[in-house]
C-alpha cells in the first residue's frame, strides 16, 4: 500500500478512536505503534522503537517543562494574581478592554516559543473570556488560534530557522515573504472569533483601573522563562558540545521554568513545592501529560519509520503537478507531526528538489509561500500538535467543535497563501 494511504488511514484510525472517547494520548500512541509496523517492522521493532522513544532525553525533558509549565500557570492564575493581569489587559483596551484582551494575552506569550506555550495564556484567556454561555470549544479556538499568530515569520521558532536555511534565505528575505499573514491571521481571527461575540465582551470591559505592579511581579517569572529561552542555549552549547540543538534548548527552557518556580516561592513565601505537586496530580493535569507522551511517542515513531519521503516519491511517481506536490508534501507532514520542525524539516528538502526540478515555473519566494502556509495550515489542524492538545484538555472542548472554529480561519489563511503564492510568480520572485 502506497505510504501515503498509510499515513491517512492511521491518521483516521486515530480520529475514530478518539470520537469513540478512548484517551487522546492512547489513540495517538496506538496510532504511531501501527503506522510503525504498516512500515514494515516487526511486533519486536515496534516494542524497540516504543522502549526508545520513552527512553530519550527529549521525552523527559518535554514532561517536565509541561509540569513545570502547569506550576507557573497555577500561580498566574490563582484569583488576585489573575485579577491582576486581566485588569491590566482591559485596562490597555478601555471599553473594549476584554475584546482586545483575548487576542493580546496569547498573542504576547507566542512571541515565546516553547512546547505547549497554549498552557500559559489558556487559564488567563478563560477568565477574560467569561462569558456567560461559557463555551469551551470558542475559548479553546480563540486561545489557540491567537497563540500562533507569530509563527509564520518570527525568527525565534525552530520551525522558521529551519526553512530559512533550507531555502538558503536570508532573514530579512523570509520575513519580507512571510510577514503580511500574521496581519490576514490576526484580522480574521477577529472577525471571527472575536467580533461576533462583542457584546458579550464588552459587558464588564473598562471597568479596571488595574493594578499594574502586581501584574508586573506576576508577570516577572515568565520574564524569566524568555531570557532563559533566549540567551541560556548559547551558555549551554561549550558546556555540552555533543548535544542536540533541539534538546540544549528544552534543557534551557527546562531550567527557565524552574528558576521561574523559584521566583515564585519568594513571591508566594514558600510552600510552593506542595502547591505545585497539588498543580500537577489532579485528575485534568495527569490527562495532559498521558496525551503529551502519546504525541510525543508518535512523532519519534513517524520519523524512524521513514514515510513522509516515501509520500514525496509516490507523489512524484504518479505525476502529481508540482505545485501540488509543493502544497501537499508540507500539509500531510505538518497534519501528522504537528509541528513547524515536522513540515519545515522533512518536506521542505524536498520542495526545494522540486522547485529546481522545475525552474521555469517555480520560484524560491512563491515556493516558500505555497509550501510554509500549507504547511503551517497542516499543523494548526493537526490532532497531535501540542497546543492543541493541551488547548483542548484544557477546555474540555470537543475537537469536532473546535474545528468548527478553526476551518473558516484556516480557509483564509490558505486563500491568502495561494493569492500572494501567485502575485510572487507572476514577478518572478
Amino acid at each position: 500500500m502506497p505510504a501515503v494511504a498509510k499515513i491517512l488511514l492511521v491518521f483516521a484510525g486515530m480520529l475514530s478512536l478518539s470520537r469513540l472517547r478512548i484517551p487522546l494520548g492512547l489513540a495517538i500512541l496506538v496510532g504511531g505503534a501501527a503506522l510503525y509496523a504498516w512500515a514494515g517492522h516487526t511486533p519486536l521493532e515496534v516494542v524497540q522503537a516504543l522502549g526508545a522513544a520513552l527512553w530519550a532525553w527529549d521525552f523527559w525533558l518535554f514532561m517536565l517543562i509541561v509540569a513545570l509549565i502547569m506550576g507557573i500557570g497555577r500561580f498566574m492564575t490563582e484569583e488576585r494574581n489573575a485579577a491582576a493581569l486581566i485588569s491590566a489587559a482591559q485596562s490597555w483596551g478601555g471599553r473594549r478592554g476584554r475584546e482586545y484582551g483575548v487576542m493580546a494575552v496569547p498573542a504576547l506569550i507566542g512571541l515565546v516559543p516553547m512546547p505547549a506555550g497554549a498552557l500559559f495564556s489558556a487559564p488567563l484567556v478563560r477568565q477574560i473570556a467569561d462569558t456567560r454561555d461559557k463555551r469551551g470549544p470558542w475559548q479553546a479556538a480563540l486561545n489557540y488560534w491567537f497563540r500562533h499568530v507569530w509563527e509564520y515569520w518570527w525568527p525565534l521558532y525552530p520551525g522558521v530557522i529551519m526553512a530559512m536555511s533550507v531555502f538558503e534565505m536570508e532573514t530579512w528575505q523570509f520575513i519580507a515573504a512571510q510577514l503580511v499573514f500574521s496581519p490576514i491571521a490576526i484580522g480574521v481571527g477577529y472577525l471571527v472569533l472575536v467580533r461576533p461575540r462583542r457584546g458579550d465582551l464588552a459587558l464588564r470591559g473598562g471597568r479596571h483601573g488595574g493594578d499594574r505592579r502586581r501584574a508586573a511581579l506576576v508577570l516577572a517569572p515568565l520574564a524569566l522563562v524568555v531570557a532563559c529561552v533566549l540567551l541560556l542555549p548559547f551558555a549551554l552549547s561549550p558546556l555540552f558540545p555533543g548535544m542536540q540543538a533541539q534538546t540544549r534548548r528544552l534543557l534551557a527552557m527546562a531550567i527557565g521554568l524552574g528558576a521561574g518556580l523559584g521566583q515564585v516561592a519568594v513571591l508566594e513565601g514558600g510552600g510552593t513545592g506542595r502547591r505545585l505537586l497539588r498543580g500537577v496530580f489532579t485528575p485534568h493535569s495527569a490527562k495532559v501529560l498521558v496525551t503529551l507522551a502519546g504525541v510525543l511517542v508518535f512523532k519519534s515513531m513517524l520519523t524512524e519509520a521513514d514515510l513522509i519521503p516515501q509520500a514525496g516519491r509516490e507523489l512524484l511517481a504518479w505525476g502529481i503537478p508540482i505545485s501540488c506536490a509543493v502544497a501537499v508534501l508540507p500539509c500531510l507532514a505538518g497534519l501528522v507531526t504537528g509541528i513547524a520542525l515536522g513540515f519545515s524539516g522533512t518536506a521542505f528538502p524536498l520542495v526545494v528538489g522540486l522547485m529546481k526540478a522545475d525552474p521555469g515555473g517555480l520560484t524560491p519566494m512563491a515556493t516558500l509561500v505555497l509550501a510554509f502556509g500549507f504547511g503551517f495550515m497542516g499543523m494548526m489542524l493537526s490532532p497531535v500538535h501540542l497546543c492543541f492538545v493541551v488547548t483542548k484538555d484544557y477546555f474540555a472542548a470537543p475537537m469536532c467543535r473546535m474545528y468548527r472554529y478553526l476551518l473558516p480561519c484556516v480557509g483564509v489563511i490558505l486563500a491568502a497563501v495561494l493569492a500572494v503564492h501567485g502575485l510572487f510568480r507572476a514577478l518572478g520572485w
